[in-house]
């Protein structure tokens, strides 16, 4: 496995191993040690996630505050998206700065993001499976976001036309940045 560091602190980009022959091909998606001894980060995942979505779906910038913070390691299974990680760590030198990766089922490459960051991604294919490690658990009364088109942002989300993504109710009544009580 190969990792990146990326614009975002402790925010990193991990090429896997794809070994291909007749039958298709083997990877090694996750190993503990390994993810360990390349980012000096000692994470402990307890929750595994995935979704289905369509063409234009943007799904977040969401985020769980305080104790029940989440880092997360995201990959895409089949298709194609934008991931867009906010820093939102006041501490840390990239706080605000803004990350877009596309990941895809041909690279696969996935994308840690550290707790502390808000977290989205549009589909860009005709359908993505998006699937991802959490290393806390979900706690709905914890929960954030960021409005997706935030023009503080500026987020490239990659559609053609933002004005026909596919959004939740939820996600459209998120705050903009500058209106976030607490992160």
């Amino acid at each position: 496995m190969q990792v990146s560091k990326t614009a975002i602190q402790d925010c990193f980009l991990l090429t896997p191993k794809v070994f291909n022959d007749d039958r298709g091909y083997f990877l090694e998606s996750f190993n503990k040690n390994t993810f360990e001894q390349l980012t000096g980060l000692n994470v402990n995942f307890v929750q595994d996630n995935e979704s289905v979505s369509t063409y234009g779906t943007i799904r977040g910038l969401h985020f769980q505050r305080g104790e029940h913070a989440q880092a997360k390691l995201v990959r895409v299974v089949k298709g194609a998206v934008r991931d867009v990680v906010v820093d939102l760590r006041p501490q840390s030198p990239t706080f605000k700065k803004v990350l877009a990766v596309d990941l895809d089922d041909v690279a696969k490459q996935q994308l840690f993001v550290p707790r502390g960051c808000a977290h989205g991604f549009a589909v860009l294919s005709k359908t993505a499976l998006f699937a991802y490690k959490s290393d806390n658990f979900y706690n709905k009364e914890s929960e954030g976001g960021i409005l997706y088109n935030d023009a503080t942002l500026k987020i490239d989300w990659g559609l053609e036309n933002l004005s026909l993504a596919v959004l939740s109710d939820k996600d459209l009544k998120l705050p903009r940045l500058q209106d976030l009580t607490s992160f």
